[in-house]
C-alpha cells in the first residue's frame, strides 16, 4: 500500500517530485513557441519524465517509486474524471445530428482499423496498438491516458502511442490549413467545403483538443463558425471516450473469457471514471444551462471556479503523464521497430482521406 506507515513517507516525496517536474512542464507549455505548436503540458511531460527516466532515474531514492506510480495510476483516474467539467450536453447538442455522426463514424473506424492494422498487419502487440489508435480516434494523449488503466499497460507503451499522436498531429496542424487553402476552400477549391464544414471535419479528425483549436486560427478568414463548430465537435469526440472504454472493457474481457482467461476478474473490467467522467460533464451542463439565468455577479463566479477547477485538472493530468514518463526507459522500446510509425501514419491517412469521404457523406446525408 503506497500510504502504508512505511511508504508514505516515499510516497508523498514522489508525489511531490513528480508535481516539480510538472510544474516545470506547464510553464515550459506556456512559452509562446510551444504554444504556437499546440503542444499541451502533458506532452512537455512525459518529455520530461522520459528524460529523468533515461538520465537522472538512479540517483534519487527507490523508495520514492510508490509517489511515482500513485501519481500515474491514481491521480490520473481522478483528472480523467474531473476532464468531464470541460464538456456540456449543450454543446453537443449544437451541432446536430451531423457533428455527432461525423464524431462516432470517425472514431469507430479509426479505432476498428487502428488496432487491425496494429495486431494483423504490423504485428504489434495488443496493448500499444489499441492506445495508439485510441490516441488518433478520440482525443490524443488524453484518450491514451484514459485507455492505459482499461489495459492495465506498461508504460512505455503509452509513451510510444503519445508520442504517435505528438507526431502526427503537429503534421495535421500544419497540413490542413494548406489543404483548405489549395483544394477545399468553397471559392476556389474542387473538393469544397463551407467554412461549417470544414469546421466539422477539422474537430471529428484531428488528434488534440488544442490542436483543433490551432487549425481554424491559421486558416485566413476563417470565421467564428468554423472555429466554434470544429471545437464543438471535438468535444463531441472527447466524451465519446466513455462509452468507448466501457464497450472496450466489455470487449476484453469476453474476449478473457473465451481464452479461458482469468475470467472472474476480467468480468468486472468496466472503467468505472469512465462513467463518472460523463456523470461530471451532466454536473458541467446543468451548471452552464444555470448560469444563463443566474445574476451575472453570480456566473461570472461560477465561471471562474470551473476555469480554475480546469486549470487544476490540466495540472493533474500533466503529473500522470509525468509520472509515466518516468517509468520509460529506452531499452523497453527495442523490438518495436517502425511498426508504431506505420501503424499511426496508416491511421493519419485514414483520418484525412476516410474523415474526408466521412464528413461530406453525413453533410449530404443528415
Amino acid at each position: 500500500m503506497p500510504f502504508s506507515p512505511q511508504k508514505r513517507k516515499g510516497t508523498l516525496n514522489g508525489i511531490l517530485f513528480v508535481a516539480i517536474f510538472a510544474a516545470a512542464a506547464t510553464m515550459i507549455a506556456d512559452l509562446a513557441f510551444i504554444k504556437n505548436l499546440g503542444i499541451s503540458p502533458l506532452v512537455v511531460g512525459i518529455v520530461l519524465g522520459i528524460f529523468y527516466a533515461n538520465t537522472l532515474h538512479n540517483k534519487f531514492p527507490s523508495a520514492w517509486e510508490s509517489g511515482i506510480t500513485f501519481s500515474g495510476k491514481k491521480i490520473l483516474r481522478f483528472a480523467i474524471v474531473f476532464y468531464g467539467f470541460r464538456i456540456t450536453f449543450q454543446q453537443i447538442a449544437e451541432v446536430g445530428m451531423q457533428g455527432f455522426m461525423v464524431s462516432l463514424l470517425v472514431l469507430s473506424s479509426t479505432m476498428i482499423i487502428g488496432i487491425w492494422l496494429g495486431t494483423k498487419v504490423f504485428k504489434m502487440d495488443r496493448d500499444t496498438s489499441i492506445l495508439t489508435a485510441s490516441g488518433a480516434s478520440v482525443c490524443g494523449a488524453a484518450a491514451v491516458l484514459a485507455t492505459e488503466p482499461v489495459l492495465k499497460a506498461e508504460e512505455y507503451k503509452t509513451a510510444v502511442a503519445v508520442s504517435m499522436v505528438v507526431l502526427f498531429g503537429t503534421i495535421s496542424m500544419f497540413l490542413y490549413p494548406v489543404l483548405y487553402a489549395t483544394i477545399i476552400e468553397p471559392a476556389t477549391g474542387f473538393l469544397h467545403m463551407s467554412p461549417t464544414t470544414f469546421g466539422m471535419y477539422v474537430g471529428g479528425t484531428i488528434h488534440e483538443v488544442a490542436q483543433v483549436v490551432a487549425v481554424p486560427a491559421s486558416v485566413p478568414g476563417a470565421g467564428a463558425d468554423m472555429a466554434n463548430t470544429a471545437v464543438i465537435v471535438k468535444m463531441t469526440r472527447v466524451i465519446m471516450i466513455a462509452p468507448m472504454l466501457i464497450i472496450l472493457g466489455l470487449v476484453l474481457g469476453m474476449m478473457a473469457k473465451k481464452s479461458g482467461g482469468e475470467a472472474s476478474k476480467m468480468q468486472l473490467v468496466i472503467p468505472w471514471f469512465a462513467v463518472y467522467f460523463i456523470g461530471m460533464a451532466g454536473v458541467n451542463s446543468l451548471i452552464q444551462n444555470y448560469t444563463l439565468t443566474a445574476p451575472a455577479d453570480m456566473a461570472t463566479v461560477i465561471k471562474g471556479v470551473i476555469g480554475n477547477i480546469n486549470l487544476i485538472d490540466t495540472f493533474l493530468l500533466t503529473m500522470a503523464m509525468t509520472a509515466l514518463g518516468m517509468g520509460t526507459r529506452f531499452a523497453k522500446f527495442k523490438g518495436l521497430g517502425l511498426a508504431p510509425i506505420y501503424t499511426a501514419g496508416s491511421m493519419f491517412l485514414w483520418l484525412v482521406v476516410g474523415g474526408f469521404v466521412i464528413t461530406q457523406w453525413v453533410v449530404a446525408t443528415f
